[in-house]
């Protein structure tokens, strides 16, 4: 499994869109400025969110988009089911009838279901909102003035 551009300039945006917002919305230009990802791209990007009702966006002049949740609630792994599809390393599922090579079983049920139940662990235990506390912690490190 590899995650594409998509997913990770998603991703970015996203934790830019809970970082910035402060229940306000925000014009996808100024998420591009900021994090230089074409706006036409991010467009086609926030489309989807918008579809999977993780953003919600208002038209106008003093319009933009915001998370539809709170940051608390929405995962790495919501958004990137999204974008990328299932997380799966193998999508190998066994059904009731199929006729498969103990290896197959043996590989199935010891290394494919493993490495993906721990994929998709890891991706729903982070939120945008521990997303936003870390990048909030390496800003204020990167603020302190180091004197000899």
């Amino acid at each position: 499994m590899k995650i594409s551009t998509k997913g990770i300039y998603g991703l970015k945006a996203m934790i830019d869109l809970a970082l910035n917002s402060n229940n306000d919305y925000i014009t996808l230009k100024s998420i591009s400025e900021r994090q230089s990802i074409s706006e036409r791209y991010l467009e086609q990007i926030f489309s989807i969110l918008r579809k999977a009702e993780l953003v919600k966006s208002i038209k106008g002049a003093q319009g933009g988009y915001s998370l539809s949740d709170s940051s608390y609630k929405t995962t790495v792994g919501d958004i990137l089911r999204v974008l990328e599809g299932q997380l799966l390393v193998v999508d190998e599922e066994l059904k009731e009838g199929d006729s498969i090579s103990k290896m197959d079983y043996l590989m199935v049920n010891n290394v494919w279901k493993k490495i993906n139940y721990s994929i998709k662990t890891v991706v729903d235990s982070i939120t945008l909102e521990d997303l936003t506390v870390e990048y909030r912690k390496l800003n204020d490190v990167s603020n302190y003035m180091y004197y000899i």
